[in-house]
């Protein structure tokens, strides 16, 4: 047996009533459910696009999880464009040295400044236009 609290969106096993409450973790909502309601709600996973919420009566339910707000967009696009950039830098570092060094071919030359410019550009894409960013193709490996 367990009980659900709304307020956490958590299940409290019965057994472990007295820890919470000597930790003073206890929620003050909680209510008892049912083995059938843990097992369908905590020990399995949610349904494809679904995530546990707490309805009208306190009880878990299913309910569809939200579009991505815009500033998750945007702070998704900043990440996609550093993870970008770093490669970019990665693939760079070694044409570079083969440069610096004399030693490049025409090909590492190419494929440098081909890295180079995709750099640039991907470092003047404004996450903030998330709904407009039309990424850079990778030059040729």
């Amino acid at each position: 047996m367990y009980y659900y609290s709304a307020k956490t969106n958590a299940f409290y096993p019965v057994e472990l009533k007295r820890n919470y409450i000597a930790a003073g973790s206890l929620p003050d909502d909680i209510i008892a459910v049912s083995n059938d309601i843990y097992q369908e709600y905590a020990a399995n996973n949610a349904p494809e696009g679904k995530h546990r919420v707490a309805n009208k009566n306190g009880l878990p339910e299913w309910a569809d999880i939200p579009p991505p707000t815009k500033d998750e967009l945007r702070q998704y696009a900043e990440l996609q464009k550093q993870q970008l950039i770093a490669e970019a830098t990665n693939q760079i570092a070694p044409l570079q040295d083969a440069v610096d060094l004399g030693i490049a071919t025409e090909e590492e030359k190419i494929a440098l400044l081909a890295w180079k410019e995709y750099r640039v550009i991907l470092n003047r894409i404004d996450v903030s236009q998330v709904m407009d960013i039309d990424w850079p193709e990778k030059p040729e490996e």
